[in-house]
């Protein structure tokens, strides 16, 4: 985690002044990633009680537009943030518990991070998502995950 120093010296590189709640937010982001708003609201009040809830999304808003944080929303979820940014990292998602991982970019062939045709486009970003069952929830309900699919499907001959 960094230090408060850190903190305020990326606040100042991405142009924005240093402010207890922006120091606040963006503390709690790289201490508990991938947790949803009203849970950063409750973290960033462990470091500043007095900061309100607008405060918090307001900060969050230029945290995100700054590239300081990243903003992302698996399909049925809250959007959540995550202070691991620039690497074009993916996430694991829990079916059962909604737990998030970070995964490094997938190695090897990866046509899919690769669009066909990108028609014009100046892509600079893939989102993947990978969604299972942590190992707790698996343990829970071994029957509720999927039957893996034959070595073939998995591109193994």
């Amino acid at each position: 985690m960094p230090d408060p120093a850190e903190l305020e010296r990326d606040l100042r590189t991405a142009g924005l002044r240093v402010t207890r709640p922006r120091l606040a937010v963006l503390d709690a982001v790289h201490t508990h990633p991938h947790l949803d708003t009203e849970a950063l609201i409750g973290a960033a009040r462990t470091r500043l009680a007095s900061i309100s809830h607008q405060a918090v999304y307001d900060v969050l808003r230029v945290l995100t537009d700054t590239g300081l944080v990243r903003r992302i929303q698996p399909q049925g979820s809250v959007a959540r943030y995550e202070a691991r940014v620039g690497d074009n990292h993916h996430h694991l998602v829990c079916r059962g518990c909604g737990a998030i991982v970070d995964v490094d970019c997938t190695v090897g062939a990866a046509s899919c991070l690769t669009p066909s045709d990108d028609v014009g486009f100046a892509v600079d970003e893939a989102e993947v998502v990978f969604w299972g069952r942590c190992p707790n929830c698996a343990a829970d309900h071994p029957t509720a995950t999927p039957p893996s699919p034959p070595d073939v499907q998995r591109g193994r001959p």
